[in-house]
């Protein structure tokens, strides 16, 4: 695989001169730049669009988090940041991973092991039916971060800024503040697609599609819309090839 190119973001020049010597001494890691200001960063990013971006989020001007949400939609976030009460929120913006300060080289390395798993998913085999089982997200409901395996998830349905997780065996759904561009980004591709505006499914819990294009999924009936038609006829045609 080709070196990841990486960009840094601390407004702590000590913090920044670290993870410069951990990206450096790092096979397949290549430096592009680094920032001790946020606000100057912006354009670099956009003009740069690394694959990864080492951001803290305590800054002045433009924090961590209000950053991540502009950054390129092709570059993967890895948060350094010595409060780990923001552990939690970094799943809002779909953040690859978390480093809690002060960073030792064995969690640095870690960190870019899930990067180089990211950018070679393509490359690597589709993970076993067990490891699916492990996969879980982390969602912020009444104040209380919950771990969601996604093997419950039967859909997702979005409302302006709010998104519903509609989960096997349990009756109501539960609403978290995030918004279905950050839900689509969160969800393996392999196993969840969007199919409307407002809806994501899981693939494998598709009972039947009717042919006026309605899922049929739990107790929802989910028209697909033409924006997603294409795609979903896709996935209908790799799973059942005389579906033409």
């Amino acid at each position: 695989m080709r070196a990841l190119r990486c960009m840094i973001v601390d407004d702590e020049p000590l913090a920044v001169r670290l993870i410069e010597s951990f990206v450096n001494k790092t096979q397949d890691l290549e430096l592009v730049a680094s920032f001790t200001d946020s606000v100057e960063a912006v354009n670099a990013l956009r003009e740069e669009k690394p694959d990864l971006l080492f951001l803290d989020i305590q800054m002045p001007d433009m924090n961590g988090m209000e950053l991540a949400r502009i950054v390129p939609t092709e570059t993967r976030i890895i948060f350094t940041t010595a409060f780990k009460e923001y552990a939690f929120e970094s799943y809002e913006v779909s953040a690859l991973d978390f480093l809690l300060k002060p960073i030792r080289y064995n969690k640095f390395i870690a960190a870019v092991e899930k990067a180089r798993q990211w950018f070679g998913r393509e490359e690597t085999p589709a993970p076993t039916a067990a490891e699916k089982d492990d996969e879980t997200i982390f969602i912020k409901v009444d104040g209380e971060y919950r771990q969601i395996a996604l093997q419950n998830i039967l859909y997702v349905s979005g409302m302006k800024d709010y998104v519903m997780f509609f989960l096997e065996g349990e009756r109501k759904a539960l609403i978290t503040h995030l918004t279905m561009k950050s839900v689509e980004d969160m969800l393996p591709a392999s196993q969840f697609m969007r199919v409307h505006r407002s809806y994501i499914i899981a693939l494998n819990k598709i009972r039947s599609v009717d042919r006026n294009d309605c899922i049929y999924i739990g107790d929802e009936i989910i028209r697909v819309t033409d924006a997603y038609r294409e795609e979903f006829s896709k996935f209908l045609n790799s799973k059942f090839p005389g579906n033409k």
